[in-house]
């Protein structure tokens, strides 16, 4: 394992003391608890491990290529500062909220972000962008992310650790509770015929890209099927609003006429595909790789528009239904599912399932994002079993599951008593419910505490991941919700530090 080198810290203004903002001193002491969180828990030193790693084996490839190597001392230390720099900026971020934008003009006017984020704070102020700060975010590949996510699970349930975090004892792993959810992807609602509205607009914007760049073939301007799109659009969403009677047969011929508009473009799409494929030299794109980012744009629309296509017509005009999992649901976000939740005024949910589950501070002690469509809960429960245990660091017996009823089955029963884990799974039978709750002593407790389960999941969704991610793609989804993870995690550490601080000066008093 490499040693990591020594940081050259750099030169920080002191904090200054602020009178009269209540919120303020709230925010100081908990960024204040963060730090102290991150540097005795060992997430840092995980994170700078994880970093240099991988900048080493970055280095060992360009030496193997013949390539000059960059793996020179003061190469890696300006490599180990940044890293410094992404950890404490991408989770100041996910902290406050911010969009990387907002985020980039707060550290230049906070001296006590500029603090937290390690920046330099003497004459000149230099602060990450908003592009640098969204590559900061993508700063370690998701299997080194959870490294350092199990490393800070490992250190809470250490008593030197917990004692050196400033926790009163180290954290409860005894119970754990979980649950699963949507996480929402940032698309609308997927109506058929909107497909071909963004497949239209899509490709002629990208052709409109093209013939500024100096390539152009003969056709419409692409400004007209933009209008013309738009317009058959209000017409399809004025049908949509009408009685069944009208309305039904109008949605019918406007669908007939996008139909067609769409296979023009389409068309369209294909001549100028080619053409920048093979003659971008001859424009003023200066790279290939230019070019490249307009042909993926084309190609992942043009890929599925014909499908896009048969799915409005059977439709709309069949009458028929399309199973889900042959449904496309957004032209641009490939991995979404449609989940069935049954919740009150959203029954139907578009996005990627999540699975959490906690401890009983509100520890989030595993997490999964599902890319695929997930199991039911039952099977999903029992495919994370081994590493809530593992995780946990529970011994054999020592560990109670409690869970809602959407995961109570025969074999999630089979499976708790084969790994010696206590059930405390509600029960799907009315009369069993009523039995165990009569008969075992706190099983109405794990139930009544379960609730909370689901104000935690609001609590990461809402206040950690802006409520639905903005992120494109599922790997960048997947990277948000564990930064997510583990800026939530550091928080309840660093709020129950705290409050045993205040409890110990009461006691004091």
């Amino acid at each position: 394992m490499s040693k990591i080198l020594p940081i050259q810290e750099s030169l920080r203004r002191a904090l200054p003391t602020v009178h009269g903002c209540k919120d303020y001193r709230e925010q100081e002491a908990l960024l204040l608890k963060v730090d102290q969180v991150l540097r005795t828990s060992g997430v840092e030193q995980d994170f700078l491990r994880q970093s240099q790693e991988i900048f080493e084996a970055a280095s060992a490839r360009a030496v193997g290529a013949g390539k000059k190597a960059k793996a020179g001392a003061r190469a890696m230390q300006r490599h180990m500062q940044s890293s410094v720099r992404a950890l404490r900026c991408t989770i100041l971020g996910r902290l406050t909220g911010q969009s990387y934008r907002e985020l980039s003009k707060s550290l230049a006017m906070s001296p006590l972000y500029r603090w937290f984020a390690r920046l330099p704070d003497f004459e000149v102020i230099r602060v990450p962008g908003k592009s640098t700060l969204q590559g900061y975010a993508h700063w370690l590949p998701m299997e080194r992310m959870e490294k350092v996510l199990d490393g800070l699970t490992a250190a809470v349930i250490d008593p030197q650790k917990a004692a050196c975090l400033g926790l009163e004892q180290e954290l409860d792993m005894a119970c754990a509770w979980v649950d699963a959810t949507c996480l929402k992807a940032c698309i609308h609602f997927p109506t058929d015929w909107v497909l071909l509205r963004d497949a239209v607009r899509t490709i002629m914007k990208n052709i409109l890209t093209i013939r500024r760049h100096g390539l152009c073939h003969r056709m419409a301007p692409p400004e007209v099927f933009l209008g013309q799109i738009n317009a058959l659009s209000m017409q399809m969403a004025a049908a949509g609003r009408r009685g069944r009677a009208g309305g039904k047969k109008q949605r019918k011929a406007t669908l007939r006429l996008m139909k067609k508009l769409s296979g023009v473009a389409e068309a369209h799409g294909r001549r100028y595909r080619k053409l920048l494929d093979e003659n971008w030299q001859h424009s003023d794109l200066s790279t290939r790789a230019q070019a490249e980012v307009i042909l993926r744009r084309l190609d992942n629309v043009l890929g599925q528009l014909p499908e896009a296509r048969r799915q409005a017509h059977e439709r709309i005009i069949g009458g028929r239904k399309v199973p889900n999992n042959e449904k496309i649901l957004s032209l641009y976000e490939h991995d979404v599912h449609v989940i069935v939740r049954g919740k009150a005024g959203a029954d139907v949910e578009f996005g990627n399932s999540l699975f959490l589950a906690e401890n009983v501070d509100g520890f989030v002690i595993d997490h999964q994002l599902r890319r695929e469509a997930a199991p039911d809960d039952g099977r999903w429960l029992r495919e994370r079993l081994a590493g809530i245990k593992a995780k946990s660091g529970s011994r054999e017996g020592s560990l109670t599951l409690c869970a809602d009823r959407g995961f109570d089955s025969a074999a999630t029963s089979r499976a708790l008593e084969r790994e010696q884990v206590a059930n405390a799974v509600c029960p799907r039978n009315p009369q069993e419910l009523a039995r165990r709750r009569a008969e075992e002593s706190g099983f109405a407790g794990l139930l009544r505490r379960r609730g909370a389960t689901e104000a935690r999941i609001a609590i990461l969704k809402n206040l950690f991941l802006e409520g639905v991610p903005r992120s494109k793609g599922f790997a960048h989804r997947q990277m948000q919700v564990a930064w997510a993870v583990l800026t939530h995690n550091l928080w309840v550490v660093a709020r129950l530090s705290l409050a045993a601080q205040a409890k110990e000066k009461l006691l004091a008093a």
